[in-house]
């Protein structure tokens, strides 16, 4: 951790979410990505930036840009990703929540995502209670569905296979889902109201 970057590689250094230029005059190659509503590439990884000049004999005469890791680097999320997430917050019109996983593979960085209210769900979007669908604590599976502002992506459970994996009680105990919006704790019985992931089965 404590490295030190030498000065002449701190200022190509970028981090996930950084414009790295419009995507008509570069290519986005590896850790960068194109957001298709604005033709921008971004970088979706914390390295170096470095540009690769075309083929000579390409038609496309636009450079490619590349983020190469300055460590070895472990999942990062992209949009059309699965990820596992534990809620931090939960407020009125949105949840915050930290990646844990991308697919099956944990995360080393810190991605924070942000699960707002009409992402929740598919049907009946305008009644989403989020006091109701998440609790701090709570593993959900999330959808990616972009880098949003602040370095938080955008997460959605409006797929019935996303939701609530995984809730602990108010007495400690690692709740059961009975159904699409309820979870109950085996110790007490007491159901509580979540936005439940479907599992086999259910």
């Amino acid at each position: 951790m404590g490295m030190v970057e030498r000065e002449e590689e701190e200022e190509e250094m970028v981090t996930p979410g950084e414009v790295l230029g419009k995507a008509t005059e570069l290519k986005a190659g590896r850790g960068a990505y194109v957001a298709p509503h604005n033709k921008t590439v971004y970088a979706s990884l914390t390295g170096r930036r470095s540009l690769i000049p075309p083929p000579s004999d390409s038609s496309d005469q636009r450079p490619t840009v590349e983020v190469t890791g300055h460590k070895a680097h472990g999942a990062v999320p992209v949009p059309g990703s699965t990820v596992i997430v534990r809620v931090t917050r939960v407020m009125a019109k949105m949840a915050s929540a930290d990646i844990i996983c991308v697919g099956t593979k944990a995360v080393k960085e810190k991605f924070s995502g942000i699960i707002r209210q009409q992402d929740v769900r598919a049907t009946e979007i305008d009644k989403v209670d989020m006091h109701a669908s998440f609790r701090p604590g709570d593993i959900v599976r999330a959808l990616v569905l972009s880098l949003g502002d602040a370095r938080a992506y955008y997460l959605s459970t409006a797929q019935n296979e996303l939701g609530v994996v995984s809730a602990e009680s108010a007495a400690g105990a690692t709740m059961v889902p009975i159904s699409w919006t309820e979870m109950q704790c085996p110790l007490s019985g007491q159901i509580e109201q979540r936005k439940v992931a479907k599992v086999g089965g259910q």
